[in-house]
């Protein structure tokens, strides 16, 4: 169970960390005129293709007539807004988990799970380019260790993307089941055991009013294991905060980013989610310095992975990325307000199900891709069904949860204000 929890801690702390990136990354566009009258600009082809819809025209290229990437509908655009809007309800509210079901729900919405993985990349890569201010942060950055990491998490993005390519080339059943997989994997390892912890932290009254993880004090044991490797070339660090500084091999630094890579250019989560947690508990690095690093890290791994190994290939669904962007704005200055009149252990307990949604949703798919795959052989009426159910209960907690949330901030709108 040590370990067990061990694991669950380091990717609970690691959602935590993206989501609060994802935090000021929207309050900062929301706050600046400019970022704003940028984003009008990026949704106005989409209003043009809209009216153009509306008065017939579906010749125009990113209508229905077009490549499937550039498909383009009215109502699939108000979903992925609505995907947006859930997605940052649940980062602003709950402080974590609201970029793990993106790509799922875009998956359970009907779009390919390739798809969905390189537009969820290009939305968190449009995002961090509005919205991160880097010059404020260069200070707390090393330099040598982002140098290293961003080497290899070059590298991680072509690997993961390569696979996911690779897979849908074969055959693009073969790459939904695969990915499919790979979440209902992750979230159901997160969701069972955050389901533990919120029943297990309701009988005791001191765990009900923080949602948060901490980062533990010190240097960590497998930190100090690390950093006494001597494997040439050797990166100083976080010379500010202790004297004479870290030391870490760049060999590890870098297997790291190949890490992070793969999984960025696979899931479709910029990578941001991870980065936190490896830097602080696995290489040692001071908080500090994490935070400058990893507003690179999430730039230019999502940047790289969503261009070069989507864009290019035509697996990126430019107006569901809008769409989210500009939903999950809406959803995260909601989210975030809403947790001055919410206790702590209902978030918690939140955090559970919404992420356990998303691993009914994602292992529901599985009996019927296995089964058209030639697998497994059921019945066609019962792997459909499954699906079936997966899917309303998905939608059915997303949508409940949305609007737990929206009428707690209504209800409460009078003292939010008069707390601000």
């Amino acid at each position: 169970m040590g370990a067990f929890r061990q694991v669950f801690e380091f990717l609970k702390a690691a959602s935590v960390a993206h989501a609060r990136w994802d935090v000021e990354v929207s309050t900062s566009i929301v706050r600046d005129r400019k970022r704003l009258w940028m984003l009008f600009l990026l949704l106005l082809p989409i209003l043009a293709i809209g009216l153009a819809e509306a008065a017939g025209k579906v010749d125009l290229i990113g209508a229905k007539t077009a490549y499937a990437p550039a498909f383009y509908s009215t109502n699939i655009f108000l979903v992925s807004m609505l995907i947006g809007v859930c997605a940052g309800l649940i980062t602003g509210c709950i402080g974590a988990g609201g970029g793990f079901i993106i790509t799922p729900a875009l998956m359970a919405a009907g779009i390919k799970g390739i798809l969905a993985v390189g537009t969820d990349l290009f939305h968190i890569f449009a995002k961090a380019i509005m919205g991160t201010t880097v010059h404020k942060k260069l200070g707390n950055v090393s330099v040598k260790l982002a140098v290293a990491f961003l080497v290899g998490s070059g590298g991680g993005t072509f690997i993961g993307g390569a696979i996911n390519k690779g897979l849908y080339d074969k055959n693009p059943l073969l790459s939904e089941a695969f990915i499919s997989a790979i979440y209902a994997v992750l979230l159901g390892f997160l969701g069972f055991y955050a389901l533990y912890d919120f029943l297990k932290s309701r009988k005791d009254a001191s765990a009900a009013g923080d949602a948060h993880g901490g980062g533990s004090a010190g240097t960590p044991l497998l930190a100090q294991k690390l950093q006494g490797m001597n494997l040439p070339p050797m990166i100083s660090f976080d010379e500010d905060f202790v004297p004479g500084g870290k030391k870490i091999s760049g060999v590890i630094v870098a297997l790291g980013g190949v890490v992070v890579g793969v999984m960025a250019a696979i899931m479709g989560v910029g990578g941001g989610f991870v980065t936190f947690p490896m830097f602080v508990y696995i290489f040692g690095v001071s908080s500090m310095t994490t935070v400058g690093t990893d507003i690179l890290q999430i730039i230019f791994t999502a940047g790289l992975a969503s261009i070069a190994q989507y864009a290019i290939y035509g697996y990126v669904f430019y107006t569901l990325a809008i769409g989210m962007l500009i939903g999950s704005l809406i959803g995260i200055q909601v989210g975030a307000l809403t947790t001055k009149v919410v206790k702590g252990i209902y978030i918690r307990g939140f955090y559970a199900v919404s992420i356990l949604a998303g691993f009914i949703n994602r292992a529901a798919t599985l009996p019927k891709k296995l089964n058209e795959l030639e697998v497994i052989s059921l019945p066609n009426g019962l792997v459909h069904g499954i699906e079936a159910v997966g899917n309303i209960v998905f939608w059915v907690v997303v949508v409940l949860f949305a609007a737990w949330v929206f009428g707690m901030f209504f209800k409460n709108l009078g003292q939010l204000r008069a707390e601000d």
